[in-house]
């Protein structure tokens, strides 16, 4: 793939007016057949595919790998990194092995801790953290690593990062989003949102900073799941209304298609774009976008 072919992304940030990402978890092993499945089942209808790095500390393949086998499929790459399990001579060392194999888009993430995840005597590192690691990244790009020795051969990236709009303190949000931007940050992916309120009182603040923000959507499959990530998962509250839907819901895809596109609709009007959790039911994402009326994507 070409170096213009991978930096599609970034020049869809500057110019398209509403953008659509979706993220998959690498397999806990080698078979790559059920990712590149939901790849398949998206191309051409999302702008990029994200690809997690041990989301919830459970131990999965390489994201690189992974992702080097999205941009392969001709879908571009979001490789997400954590500050969890690299010190920083294993974090620049894995963004410059990105960008050798073409990857640009990055989303620098801070990372779960291991004892919530199927390793949890695992020792975490966090020598950097998320801020850090966009200082570094940007460094790179301007030919210096983090000692401030000079590359042989300079990177290219386009930066991401996390947002939450359901934060409790939307003033101290509003400035880690800035601190991220000071960083190097170029666009921004959310968590799950479920109150469209929340999310517009977020982007009032957010739209001064004029970089996109798109709405974390997750695709709820039934009450008892909503339920435990309630209970479970940071930056998560799926409202009692839907939980009861699912709860009266013969047909849960059924459901779960409807209640995803009357998110998308909400949120549309005061976001840059989507970003879609589907958890597994990728193959419902087509049907998600069209009835949610959102045009496939042009190269």
């Amino acid at each position: 793939m070409s170096l213009a072919a991978s930096q599609r992304f970034q020049a869809k940030l500057r110019k398209k007016p509403f953008l659509v990402t979706m993220e998959v978890n690498p397999p806990k092993g080698t078979d790559l057949s059920e990712i590149l499945r939901a790849v398949f089942a998206v191309k051409g209808l999302v702008d990029a595919i994200n690809v997690t790095d041990g989301s919830g500390a459970i131990m999965r393949a390489c994201s690189l790998a992974v992702a080097k086998g999205v941009l392969d499929a001709g879908v571009d790459p979001i490789l997400q990194m954590t500050c969890r399990d690299r010190n920083r001579l294993a974090l620049q060392a894995d963004l410059l092995g990105a960008a050798i194999l073409g990857i640009r888009n990055v989303l620098l993430l801070t990372g779960d801790d291991p004892k919530a995840g199927d390793h949890p005597d695992a020792k975490p590192v966090f020598d950097i953290n998320s801020a850090a690691l966009m200082q570094v990244t940007r460094g790179l790009t301007q030919g210096r690593d983090m000692a401030g020795k000079e590359l042989a051969g300079t990177p290219t990236f386009c930066i991401g990062a996390a947002a939450d709009p359901g934060a409790k303190d939307l003033e101290v949000e509003t400035q880690k989003l800035k601190a991220k931007i000071d960083g190097g940050a170029e666009f921004f992916q959310t968590q799950a949102v479920f109150d469209p309120a929340k999310l517009g009182a977020f982007m009032q603040r957010a739209k001064p900073f004029n970089r996109p923000v798109l709405a974390g959507i997750l695709l709820v499959k039934s009450a008892k799941m909503a339920r435990y990530m309630n209970e479970h998962v940071w930056g998560i509250h799926v409202p009692d209304a839907i939980i009861e839907r699912f709860e009266r819901a013969a047909d849960k895809r059924a459901e779960c298609l409807a209640v995803t596109v009357e998110l998308i609709r909400a949120v549309r009007e005061t976001s840059d774009g989507i970003h879609l959790y589907a958890l597994g039911w990728e193959d419902l994402v087509p049907d998600i976008l069209k009835q949610a009326h959102l045009e496939p994507v042009k190269s």
